[in-house]
């Protein structure tokens, strides 16, 4: 029970937001679905919790694999927790009855837990277990989050003054 007590505090919690289904019918990248909703409106959502290598990244393709392998073609149950800055849902997705998206890829090694933006303790302890068992990205001893990565490219261009 203790385990399932984030969870359960995320579905409470997100039954105060929208709840909704749809089908996956794209994967953007690990942390990024496309949902068909029943209207026939698509929805892009951006994965609560985690945050995966982007497509440039080491690693960022097998986040994309191991998604699309959990969920496309599937419906899922969301819940939106409001919007990013690119105009995104941020969204909790639960698949086959109770499995809960961010945490599956954060257990496979295929995410970071994304610690700015969320208090599940449970993915902490569940990446701190995928890095000691090396899984997915953490076979990588040099592995740079998401958002180091992007910070990089951003200032790759600048010229420093000195």
């Amino acid at each position: 029970m203790k385990k399932m007590f984030p969870i359960l505090f995320l579905a409470v919690s997100a039954s105060l937001f929208s709840q909704a289904k749809g089908k996956v019918i794209k994967i953007k990248d690990g942390d990024t679905i496309v949902v068909l909703l029943s209207d026939n409106t698509e929805q892009t959502l951006r994965l609560a919790e985690v945050d995966c290598p982007e497509s440039g990244q080491a690693f960022g393709k097998n986040a994309k694999q191991f998604t699309s392998g959990q969920v496309f073609g599937k419906t899922v149950t969301f819940y939106n927790l409001g919007n990013d800055r690119y105009g995104r849902g941020v969204a909790g997705v639960f698949y086959d009855g109770d499995k809960y998206l961010s945490r599956e890829i954060v257990k496979a090694g295929f995410g970071w837990w994304y610690f700015k933006a969320s208090k599940n303790t449970e993915l902490q302890k569940l990446q701190d277990e995928a890095k000691e068992r090396k899984l997915g990205l953490w076979a990588d001893k040099t592995a740079v989050s998401p958002w180091d990565f992007r910070k990089a490219k951003r200032t790759k261009g600048k010229v420093s003054k000195s």
